[in-house]
């Protein structure tokens, strides 16, 4: 019969970096939890639910991650688990107990030496400042797209000069002024205004 660990790590094996497949294992049996690969959500790339009434904790990830930010939302959220185990339902969700556990089970990934350099070199100056997610950390978000699946025809917003009409979900825009992380954007049809993040995957609209 199969064990919990060979079930674990057959999952993981399609989903992490060979070399991290085993400390991920290792926090899946030292901990009480439902770890679930879900569909991809467009506003989170992974989620920390608390059991309540004596159910286990739930930890989704999503499945179209490339696999090194796999590991680090994987991290993030185990981050959540054992501030929550360790505080209670108290604890604010990205406070500073939250930012030490998160930088303590980080910091063995970043110093193993089996991470590509662009990646170690931005996970260990992320963690000099914890950002709440990777998402919020932009040189490291930057970083992680690049080991993404090219995406056929699509570019990243930045990438383009202000004023530029572009597609995203089905909508067409004009790009506007940058504000810190996010382009504030106006969708041609309705002329109303969005913050866009610069590092959205666009489909550029080239007028005649």
């Amino acid at each position: 019969m199969e064990t919990k660990s060979q079930k674990y790590r057959a999952v993981l094996s399609k989903y992490l970096p060979p070399e991290f497949i085993e400390p991920v294992v290792n926090l899946l049996l030292n901990h009480t939890v439902t770890f679930k690969v879900v569909k991809p959500r467009k506003t989170k790339l992974g989620d920390f639910r608390a059991g309540r009434y004596g159910e286990k904790h739930q930890i989704t990830i999503n499945g179209n991650l490339n696999k090194f930010s796999f590991l680090i939302t994987t991290v993030h959220e185990f981050a959540h688990l054992i501030t929550f185990n360790d505080f209670g339902p108290r604890v604010k969700a990205h406070g500073p107990e939250w930012k030490k556990i998160y930088s303590d089970l980080l910091l063995p990934y970043v110093e193993s030496g089996l991470l590509p350099k662009d990646i170690e070199d931005n996970l260990m100056n992320s963690l000099i400042n914890v950002k709440a997610s990777s998402c919020s950390d932009i040189n490291l978000q930057r970083v992680l797209i690049k080991y993404d699946k090219p995406t056929n025809g699509t570019v990243p917003l930045e990438a383009l000069e202000k004023n530029s009409t572009f597609a995203l979900n089905g909508r067409q825009f004009t790009k506007g002024i940058l504000r810190r992380t996010r382009f504030l954007c106006t969708e041609e049809k309705t002329n109303k205004q969005y913050l866009v993040n610069a590092l959205a995957q666009v489909t550029h609209i080239h007028h005649e």
